[in-house]
């Protein structure tokens, strides 16, 4: 029998990640973890977005923040980084999807997704602290609730699932959650600095959870570390090469074997490492569907700001997302917040024009509306306090549609690009997300009295979404022809490697997939089996 490093490696700490480190330390296996990002303290984030090493992940630059930005000549995705992935940066939103999402063709037929999944996302949630509705109300809900009810949606309106400690403000206390086997936590002060990282200790990130708990069980988490390789050995089981992060000229190159190897990068990092090792011959199995399938959640950022602070609405107080409602039976809409001083993501944005025109007309309408009203615009764009003068509006589809990604070479190196896919193309803009923006900024101004205004992006003008869910092109599948993994989450062709992250996510959820992915991530861990016993999960040659 071959001896391994390891039992496991797992590449990766964010949802899907921290759910195999627990379970599998659970069930005694050897786990390690391998985290591109550093490990973070509450009081290690930045205190606001203009703390950029702190904030934004560009290790060659020397930043080692939460906030990764990607780009593709279809989208561009906001990702996270450091030990608990995503759950550093997220808006700790925890939404179940509808039946939509369970009943898509692509993964329908293997079983039923949404009766399979319930008791997985129970415990799901039970992991993550969920509070089903957001306890607070403020200008921002009210703001919100009236913005539905003038679009004749106002049944639909509703405070948000979210994943944080409320407690009494402030103050310390012992794990509330696991019967004190987990770190004390702090009550939310309600700062809105959600996505810049909690230095409060409120946010129910995965290093207050499964993480935490997988340490003390043994799992062994190796911070700033990048994998290069995962290679499939002749005689079964995986080696796993990784670098250091962000290094010029030392890279401090290393190699652990593993029986088995778990990727959870996020769509991005698990995407590239499968496109270069199917291309380099290191996974030569891996199915030809890679890349198809990948979501953006059909997603768009726009928002409505004021030109002057409206200071009785205190719009920059709570946790970062707080309501939702339904535009229309496919497209859901958030309300989304940074705290004060954290303004950054200001620069995004700009005049909102009709996404139906061409490039020249778009650019052209942002000039014309500049000219018209340039001090009114001047106030509107400046980022001084922009975090306290607007709503950005979150808007999210089920709608069935795609990009392709691949490898193509660029400047001599292979890079990831990208193609419209199956489905309606991936949208550049979305109408319902400027008839939500136009509705908030109208409830701003009637609340407040100050001149607001809705407001698009800059990529939305160069036709290129934003999104913050970025998901599939590794997806389930019942055979390898229609995706990567089966419905195990086994990779086809090498089934002793698994994808357990939102690539494996096969369908537009509509909503924040956090959640989703720790449910699927529970489910897949759940049919392994302890160490050292038989797998009596069915074989690959049997399709699934």
């Amino acid at each position: 029998m071959t001896a391994f490093d390891e039992d496991v490696v797992i590449v990766g700490s964010g949802f899907g990640g921290s759910v195999a480190a627990l379970r599998l330390s659970e069930k005694g296996y050897r786990v390690r973890v391998f985290e591109a990002g550093r490990r973070f303290e509450d009081e290690d984030f930045a205190k606001t977005s203009w703390n950029v090493r702190r904030y934004l992940w560009a290790p060659a630059l020397g930043c080692f923040g939460i906030q990764r930005i990607h780009r593709l000549p279809h989208v561009m995705i906001l990702a996270g980084a450091g030990v608990g992935g995503g759950s550093l940066n997220y808006a700790n939103t925890l939404y179940q999807p509808g039946s939509a999402f369970f009943s898509d063709r692509q993964w329908a037929e293997i079983t039923d997704w949404e009766a399979e999944l319930g008791p997985h996302y129970a415990t799901a949630k039970r992991m993550l602290g969920v509070v089903e509705h957001y306890p607070h109300s403020g200008p921002v809900e009210r703001i919100m609730a009236g913005a539905a009810e003038d679009l004749g949606v106002g049944g639909t309106f509703r405070h948000a699932p979210v994943g944080v400690w409320f407690g009494r403000p402030g103050e310390r206390t012992a794990d509330p959650f696991f019967g004190g086997e987990g770190p004390d936590r702090t009550g939310c002060t309600l700062c809105g600095n959600c996505m810049v990282g909690c230095r409060v200790g409120a946010k129910n990130t995965l290093m207050k959870n499964y993480l935490a708990l997988a340490e003390r069980r043994g799992a062994a988490i190796e911070t700033l570390r990048t994998v290069t390789e995962v290679r499939a050995l002749d005689d079964g089981g995986f080696a796993v090469t990784t670098v250091r992060s962000g290094g010029w000229l030392r890279h401090d190159r290393k190699t652990v074997t593993a029986g088995q190897v778990v990727l959870a990068a996020g769509t991005w990092g698990t995407q590239q490492l499968l496109h270069r090792m199917k291309h380099s011959g290191a996974l030569p199995r891996v199915s030809d569907a890679l890349g198809r399938l990948t979501r953006t959640n059909s997603e768009a950022l726009d928002g409505a700001v004021a030109t002057i602070v409206p200071d009785s609405l205190q719009l920059a107080q709570g946790v970062a997302i707080t309501t939702s409602f339904h535009i229309d039976d496919r497209t859901h809409v958030e309300n989304v917040r940074y705290g004060p001083g954290s303004n950054l993501m200001g620069a995004l944005a700009t005049v909102m024009v009709p996404g139906d025109r061409s490039l020249g007309r778009r650019l052209s309408a942002v000039i014309g509306r500049v000219l018209r009203s340039p001090i009114r615009q001047f106030r509107l764009a400046t980022l001084r306090r922009w975090s306290e003068r607007g709503i950005i509006a979150l808007v999210m589809q089920t709608a069935d549609n795609s990009l392709t990604l691949s490898l193509r070479r660029r400047f001599g190196r292979l890079v990831m690009t990208s193609a419209q896919g199956h489905g309606a193309p991936n949208p550049s803009h979305l109408p319902q997300a400027h008839r939500a923006a136009t509705a908030i900024a109208a409830r701003i101004q009637r609340e407040s009295g100050v001149p607001a205004e809705a407001r698009g992006s800059w990529p939305e003008v160069f036709g290129i979404p934003l999104t913050a869910h970025f998901l599939g092109g590794a997806v389930i599948s019942a055979s390898p022809e229609e995706g990567v993994v089966d419905q195990y989450h086994r990779v086809w062709g090498h089934p002793g490697l698994h994808v357990v992250d939102g690539a494996a996510v096969p369908a537009n959820p509509g909503v924040n997939p956090s959640l989703t992915i720790t449910a699927l991530a529970e489910r897949a861990l759940s049919y392994w089996p302890r160490a050292g016993q038989s797998d009596r999960r069915p074989t690959q040659s049997t399709g699934h």
